[in-house]
């Protein structure tokens, strides 16, 4: 097996908005890894920050996966959740989170824009209409791509 090693992509300034920040003054910087999803609902970044303490309002759905360093998450129940590295968390779209970050944290983040209500029911109402009228039309499931022999 070989192993490439690529560098680090360059990170560009990404301030968290004033309002947002209740301690310090975390420097956040962001690159883009990809933005090329077939429906231009998705995209991947890698951003990192330094020491601080501030709310972040998730106006997309993001699953993050922390790189480097930590994070001290309260989530809107209340309860807290510490990220190191090799930690995941997904955080849905009108969610509100208190980010501490003691030293400084890098994280890859998935992004995604789910699809509204109303277009959601209506994918729902075509695949059960579909299911109706070619019952043998089963769809494969989509980590099916990843099995191995």
């Amino acid at each position: 097996m070989t192993t490439v090693s690529a560098p680090l992509p360059e990170l560009k300034s990404c301030p968290i908005q004033a309002s947002w920040i209740l301690e310090g003054q975390p420097e956040a910087r962001v690159a883009v890894l990809s933005d090329g999803s077939s429906d231009s609902s998705a995209f991947m970044v890698m951003w990192d920050c330094s020491a601080g303490r501030f709310n972040w309002f998730y106006s997309i759905d993001e699953t993050v996966y922390i790189l480097d360093g930590a994070v001290t998450l309260t989530l809107p129940s209340g309860a807290i959740r510490k990220l190191v590295a090799g930690s995941s968390h997904f955080f849905a779209r009108g969610t509100q989170v208190q980010w501490q970050i003691d030293s400084y944290v890098r994280k890859v983040a998935f992004c995604h824009e789910p699809m509204s209500a109303k277009v959601f029911n209506a994918k729902r109402l075509f695949r059960a209409v579909k299911r109706a009228i070619m019952p043998r039309s089963v769809p494969a499931p989509l980590l099916k791509m990843f099995e191995t022999s």
